[in-house]
């Protein structure tokens, strides 16, 4: 082995290639002079799995492994043994120094994610490595080398490069509340980012039209950034491709199109660009693109593409957040513009409701209190309801125009030095009677506070019988205790219940207006919905704050804690004392309304309607459920002369009644406690028994949308508050009529059912009496044929007449037979055909000439005139036993005259004719006729089943043909077969 062979061996193609090389023609001289030094240096390097370069002697003669290959690139394979100074010329500069100074120091030198500009692909390419110079002795111990193990950084380096910048840009748009805020920063990042992306244009496409949205690198408006182009256009970017494509696409040769273009902070300039697309609104249709122009230093790899992927995927990201920000802001103020409407609409409509009110209840209540002329009892009662129900509408009215005013900073209030123990014992005083009715023990523990607490008396009223009210409305057992004491710098009033409590994710939205526990036990789901948020408003006016503590079924505490004294008040609402007025009146729509959830379900009064229909038979029974007593008793009144009528107060109860008894009829309204009208419709309907009562809604909710919720969710009809008595008592006679009718036509049905299963019972029988009637007819049959043949010659001539009759009946009674077998088959739907080559003229052929004797006897010429062949596939049996059917009749209705049998081709199908000269067919008839049990004349001439011709339909059908029946001209009958010929 030569000393080449034995130097350089192994290395992979790098050894191979060392192998190769004259090195006599090197600086380094025949590898038989090399030093062992030398020797060992690359033998060190060839068997290293790490890149690694030596630079050999005072020229730096360049030699590295096949682990260093890929650092050089297209320099390889030209640079091996040859002075580094000439392989590395571009980065010569950075170089040197670094070598000579090993060189000069001994001191070997480590440098970290060192950028070179390598021109390893065409171009000076930006490049970082991390380089250890380790310095080379010989023998002697003199500088001979340096020994370089480096390992290419580029891919870290860019890669944590182009990750701050999309960090940076993600940190600086999400302040960005709007869309320009977010293209602005854009700009800004993409400016410090050159290296990557020396230029960057966003187009946003809207009607057709591109327009810069976002620019930085190149001049706005410029020949390679115009503020607006035209999707048509291709110059200077191909926008369209992109957005019709939705892919990338690389424009390439710049510079002959628009010329020297920045290269970032390089002083080449960008010859490519890629166009990405982006989507900047909800969807992801693509609706802008992203103009990027390539460093002119950097190759476009993996890396590089997919950084700008994620730059586009970024910018439409915050695009995306920053406009449904922008969205998010507009319908919040729009929100906040409409609640603000909405609470002027609610002052202003309230305002106007007062006058028309107070001049309905102030006739009113002269007329109940009218000594002088007393109203008579019925029209008394009838003007209680309306009195109490004005009343409740003017404390509601009261109630939204006292909240609208304190939503819009409106409300006048005066606050006064009071005795809050004293004036709260008067207030908790109206509800004694209502918590007595109610079965409730009403506690009041009021001590005296130390010093007049000031407050607005009339908003304190409110939010006494506003929390009195709230308990009595959810507590059914137990008590109720209210309570006040001076706790520091506050008095504190406590309302505390024993009722169904607060389920634990309700206390924080309690105190909000419109807000409603649902599913929650009360005496009734009437109400607003903004008492406590206006108990809370009321409170935080005198400067204090209201909280709740409940446990869900043992009951809840509400409390109202006011501060003491006067600096938290506004000074000029702070008035002196006056002397307070009664409350009892402002207490009245509070207490009656309480007492109205506890008046009886079963209420007695009841008026009578406007118009009441008569009463045929029995009263049809009427289930009216709704929580409110004064409804209830109204709507009883108005169908108590016309019907049966029962009235419970909630869903649960009323479900219970119909089980035990169903009603005729069911009329509920739609908002009660424990089971409200739809939760209760969803039981009716699922209950087998119930299912079929009619069912009305009755509700307060107005329009089609609430209407079609109702119908939709299985109700008959939906009634909207308020109603006239007519329309009410016509929609309950009129579903009940429906009702009637409806169990009628069930009753029909069942009727008809029970027919068909009749009918099927009679086709079975028949199926089975004609299995078992064809076992004795084919015994008999035999034994026939066996006697004629024993019997002498002689004997056979007398009697062969009688024989021929005796075989004649048995034909026709198997024919009978077979006809009643093929009736239950038709009717089970079992008939099924055997379909097999057959040709159709062979077998009418010998099908008239089997039925050529038979019509001889009825003195009948049967004649036939047919193709020589009609091949087809077919049920031979089948259209024998048809053939017979149609030849048997043309007998029977035109015996002595002639018959004549047709068949010839017609395209894909056979025509077959069955001609006579009978008495033929009527018009009114012809239909009919191919019916079961269906005649043209009468049975008791001609005989018959009246089932071989539906028979013969059937079997022409299930071959899918058809069959009719024309005059014969000059009289008769022509029955017509046409039968399609499946060939194969």
């Amino acid at each position: 082995m030569s000393d080449v062979d034995t130097v350089l061996a192994g290395g992979g193609e790098l050894g191979a290639l060392l192998r190769s090389v004259d090195w006599s023609r090197t600086p380094l001289g025949p590898v038989e002079g090399w030093p062992a030094s030398l020797r060992t240096s690359v033998s060190t390097m060839l068997g290293s799995p790490y890149p690694i370069a030596l630079y050999w002697g005072v020229e730096y003669v360049l030699m590295y492994n096949d682990a260093f290959r890929p650092i050089l690139g297209s320099k390889h394979p030209t640079s091996v043994g040859v002075p580094a100074r000439q392989a590395l010329t571009e980065v010569w500069n950075v170089l040197e120094p670094m070598l000579e100074g090993v060189r000069t120091t001994w001191i070997p030198s480590y440098v970290q994610d060192l950028c070179v500009f390598l021109e390893r692909r065409g171009f000076a390419e930006e490049c970082f490595f991390t380089w250890s110079y380790i310095p080379t002795r010989d023998e002697t111990g003199r500088f001979v080398g340096v020994f370089t193990i480096a390992s290419e950084t580029t891919r870290q380096v860019l890669s944590d490069r182009r990750f701050k910048t999309i960090r940076e840009l993600s940190i600086r748009t999400a302040l960005d509340k709007n869309v320009e805020g977010v293209f602005r920063s854009l700009e800004q990042v993409l400016a410090q980012a050159g290296a990557d992306v020396p230029f960057a244009l966003l187009y946003a496409v809207e009607a057709g039209k591109a327009r810069l949205v976002a620019s930085t690198g190149v001049e706005r408006g410029g020949p390679a950034a115009p503020v607006e182009l035209a999707l048509a256009e291709d110059a200077p970017w191909p926008l369209t491709e992109v957005l019709r494509s939705g892919r990338e696409v690389l424009v390439e040769d710049l510079g002959s199109r628009l010329g020297a273009l920045p290269g970032g902070p390089w002083p080449e300039p960008a010859t490519r660009a890629l166009l990405l697309p982006v989507s900047l609104g909800s969807s992801e249709a693509t609706n802008a693109v992203l103009v990027a122009g390539l460093s002119p230093r950097l190759p476009l790899d993996e890396g590089y593409r997919d950084f700008l992927q994620l730059l586009a995927r970024q910018v439409a990201a915050d695009a995306a957040r920053a406009r449904a920000y922008e969205e998010e802001k507009r319908r919040a103020e729009q929100l906040a513009e409409l609640d603000r409407a909405k609470t002027a609409f609610f002052s202003n409509v309230s305002h106007e409701f007062r006058t028309p009110l107070t001049l309905m209840l102030g006739p009113l209540e002269d007329a109940l209190a009218d000594g002088e002329q007393p109203l008579p009892s019925r029209q008394r009662e009838r003007l209680s309801l309306v009195h109490r129900n004005g009343v409740r509408l003017f404390k509601l009215v009261n109630s939204l125009l006292d909240f609208s005013r304190l939503e819009a900073g409106r409300a006048k209030v005066a606050f006064q030095p009071t005795a809050l123990a004293a004036f709260t014992a008067e207030l908790v005083s109206h509800f004694e009677s209502a918590a007595r009715r109610a079965g409730l023990l009403l506690t009041v523990d009021l001590q005296e506070v130390p010093e007049p607490v000031w407050l607005d008396r009339e908003a304190w009223e409110k939010v006494v019988f506003n929390l009195l009210s709230n308990a009595l409305k959810y507590t059914f057992e137990g008590g109720i205790t209210v309570s006040l004491r001076a706790e520091g710098a506050e008095a504190v009033l406590r309302v505390r219940d024993t009722g169904t409590g607060i389920p634990e994710q309700a206390l924080p939205h309690i105190f909000e207006r419109f807000q409603r526990v649902e599913g929650a036990r009360a005496r009734s789901h009437e109400g607003s919905g903004i008492g406590l948020a206006l108990v809370q408003e009321l409170v935080k006016l005198h400067g204090g704050n209201v909280h709740v503590r409940s446990v869900l079924g043992e009951g809840s505490t509400f409390s109202a804690h006011l501060p003491l004294g006067t600096a938290h008040l506004p000074s000029g609402h702070v008035l002196a004392e006056e002397e307070a007025g009664t409350t009892e009146a402002r207490a009245e729509p509070y207490v009656a309304e309480a007492l109205g959830w506890m008046r009886s379900e079963a209420d007695p009064r009841r008026a009578p309607p406007a118009t009441a229909p008569a009463s045929t038979g029995s009263r049809a029974r009427v289930l009216v459920v709704d929580d409110n007593a004064d409804m209830r008793a109204y709507v009883t009144g108005l169908l108590h002369p016309a019907f049966e009528v029962e009235a419970v107060g909630d869903g649960a109860r009323a479900l219970e009644l119909m089980r035990a008894h169903p009603p005729d009829l069911i009329l509920s309204d739609v908002m009660m406690p424990r089971l409200g009208g739809f939760g209760l419709l969803r039981e009716v309907r699922a209950t087998d028994a119930l299912k079929t009562v009619p069912f009305i809604l009755l509700s307060a909710r107005a329009g089609e949308e609430a209407s079609v919720e109702g119908l939709e969710a299985g109700a008959d009809d939906y009634l909207v508050k308020p109603f006239s008595a007519r329309e009410l008592l016509a929609r309950v006679q009129s579903h009940l009529e429906l009702a009637r009718m409806r169990r009628e036509a069930a009753a029909h049905e069942a009727r008809e059912v029970s027919l068909r299963e009749a009918v099927h019972a009679r086709d079975d029988f028949l199926s089975v009496a004609s299995h078992e009637l064809k076992t004795p007819l084919a015994a008999l049959r035999l034994q026939l044929e066996s006697l004629e043949r024993t019997l002498p010659g002689e004997v056979r001539t007398l009697v062969s007449e009688r024989i021929f009759a005796v075989r004649r009946q048995i034909q026709r009674l198997a024919g009978l037979i077979e006809t009643m077998l093929d009736v239950s088959l038709v009717a089970a739907g079992r008939l099924r055909l055997k379909l097999e080559p057959v040709d159709l003229a062979v077998l009418v052929a010998d099908g008239v000439a089997q039925m050529r004797e038979e019509l001889a006897r009825q003195e009948c010429a049967l004649s036939l005139e047919s193709e020589a062949s009609l091949p087809g596939r077919l049920d031979a049996t089948r259209l024998g036993q048809l053939l017979r059917n149609l030849l048997s009749n043309a007998a029977r209705y035109g015996a002595g005259k002639p018959v004549q049998v047709r068949l010839r081709r017609e395209g894909s199908h056979a025509r077959l004719d069955v001609v006579d000269h009978g008495m033929g067919v009527k018009p009114e008839h012809q239909a009919r006729i191919f019916n079961r049990f269906e005649r043209a004349v009468s049975a008791r001439h001609f005989g018959g089943l009246g089932l071989g011709l539906w028979v013969s339909r059937q079997v022409v059908e299930a071959h899918g043909g058809s069959i009719s029946v024309t005059d014969t001209p000059g009289g008769g009958a022509t029955f017509t077969v046409q039968l399609p010929l499946q060939e194969g």
